[in-house]
């Protein structure tokens, strides 16, 4: 009778882990999901204000830059063309200031670009954006840079062109879908450049 009553014992003790098991697993927490939906409002909301902030932040600055004259349009005559890009067009500074970005009439919208080099300027045609004319004689200097408007690309990833409009010196910055396109741009920029500034 000893020796079935520990059998019982020994068949109890392996059933009980078993039990609690079981017991464990009825028990687990169920998903919160007022918890869980109330986050995922918070964290949409907290969005919501971050580009509401930011919205108001480039009204702001439209408003500071309100000073800006028109952009030019480009001429009906232009003469040859001397050289043309496809790329993106990455924004525009204050000259020497790549993070002063200017809003003023569409300037601040990174868009799909088409760039035409003539002897009369540069034209600047963006799809979905409006395009805007830098007259010769507006024309300042050409580089290869690596950041403009917050964006950084490689070095010399960027191809960036200073000009005069109104009272102010501008950077504009653009990338050719090929790269190695931007030295010969470089180039005859300058070389535009120098011949307009000499023959003043």
């Amino acid at each position: 009778m000893a020796a079935g009553q520990g059998h019982a014992r020994r068949r109890e003790a392996h059933v009980t882990p078993v039990i609690l098991l079981a017991e464990a697993e009825k028990s687990a927490p169920v998903t919160d999901w007022p918890a869980r939906i109330g986050w995922l409002v918070g964290l949409l909301l907290f969005i919501a204000l971050v580009y509401w902030l930011m919205r108001e932040g480039w009204k702001w600055r439209a408003t500071l830059q309100s000073d800006i004259p028109e952009l030019p349009a480009a001429p009906e005559e232009t003469g040859p063309v001397k050289l043309t890009m496809s790329g993106r067009y990455h924004g525009s500074t204050t000259a020497g200031q790549w993070l002063d970005r200017i809003v003023a009439h569409g300037l601040g919208t990174r868009s799909l670009a088409e760039l035409t080099l003539t002897d009369a300027g540069l034209e600047v045609e963006r799809p979905g954006a409006s395009d805007f004319f830098i007259p010769a004689a507006a024309l300042r200097e050409a580089r290869l840079d690596k950041g403009i408007a917050g964006k950084v690309l490689t070095e010399g990833g960027l191809l960036v062109v200073t000009w005069a409009h109104g009272d102010k010196l501008i950077d504009s910055g653009f990338r050719s879908d090929h790269a190695a396109e931007h030295p010969a741009w470089v180039d005859t920029l300058n070389h535009m450049i120098n011949d307009t500034e000499g023959a003043r």
